[in-house]
């Protein structure tokens, strides 16, 4: 198992995965336009987004993230009230990652808070597939899965979703406190 260094563009926020295998959680990029609007939120849409407006995401247990410097510059944005929180370092608005509460043990950790460049495809294997590409900025190319919801990714998250909460691996959190509330006020964008 694989202990990825985390990291922010400036290196105030730093930490560790821990557990990490190719088998251990679910590499996709997403099209949506809520990642895309993350992305525009955080004015930097051209380190985040690939060609196509997806972000190279993996899906992995929120247990399995420690934040281990510049926990005080962590912040939350959540395009509705009800939206996912999508974390971000305030130093230099850095990506970090979507949860959806803490009761779900799950976060998408974005590619740029991994320092792991040009061993990301050795370390969390290759991208299983393109989601929500209906929002896609230009058409990908035919080895790409075309669906905005393949089955085969979604049954493999549901199952390990299942088996994650299970195991208890929403907590520890270091996005949210022993009460379940977020460790940042989020900021809801109308």
């Amino acid at each position: 198992m694989t202990r990825i260094p985390l990291k922010c563009s400036c290196g105030a926020v730093r930490g560790m995965t821990k557990c990490v295998t190719a088998n251990s959680g679910i590499r996709v990029v997403c099209c949506c336009d809520d990642c895309q609007t993350f992305a525009n939120y955080l004015n930097r849409e051209d380190v985040i987004l690939d060609e196509y407006g997806g972000t190279d995401i993996f899906q992995m247990p929120m247990s399995h993230i420690q934040i281990t410097h510049g926990i005080n510059n962590i912040r939350c944005v959540r395009l509705s009230p009800k939206g996912m929180f999508r974390w971000y370092t305030e130093c230099c608005k850095t990506p970090i990652g979507n949860t959806m509460s803490a009761g779900v043990p799950f976060i998408g950790i974005i590619h740029n808070f991994m320092d792991d460049d040009g061993i990301r495809d050795e370390n969390l294997g290759p991208v299983l597939g393109y989601l929500q590409t209906q929002f896609a900025k230009k058409a990908l190319p035919p080895s790409q899965n075309q669906s905005a919801f393949p089955i085969r990714i979604i049954i493999r998250f549901c199952s390990n979703m299942i088996f994650w909460k299970l195991k208890g691996l929403n907590r520890p959190s270091p996005f949210f406190d022993s009460s379940g509330s977020p460790v940042s006020v989020p900021h809801i964008l109308s």
